[in-house]
C-alpha cells in the first residue's frame, strides 16, 4: 500500500453487524427515517456487544467515506 492509501486491512470483527451498519448509512443518505428506525430498534433489542458497535460503525464510516453522486444538470431550456 502507498504512503496515502485509504484501504485498510483490518475488518469488522462482525459483517452481518457491518452490514447493518451500511444499512443504516444508506437510510440516512436517501432520508429512509422509517429504516433507521428500525435498525435503532434492532440494535437495542439485541443487546449489542462493544465489539459489535464497532463493526457497526465500521459498516456505517466505510459507505459514508463514498462521496454522494452529484445529479447532472438539465440544461434544456423551457420551449
Amino acid at each position: 500500500m502507498g504512503l496515502f492509501s485509504r484501504k485498510s486491512t483490518d475488518a469488522p470483527s462482525n459483517p452481518q453487524m457491518a452490514e447493518l451498519g451500511r444499512e443504516y448509512a444508506i437510510a440516512r443518505r436517501h432520508g429512509d427515517r422509517k429504516a433507521m428506525g428500525r435498525i435503532t430498534r434492532q440494535l437495542g433489542t439485541s443487546g449489542a456487544s462493544a465489539s459489535d458497535m464497532n463493526s457497526f460503525e465500521q459498516g456505517r464510516d466505510a459507505y459514508d467515506a463514498i462521496p454522494p453522486i452529484k445529479p447532472t444538470r438539465n440544461r434544456r431550456k423551457g420551449r
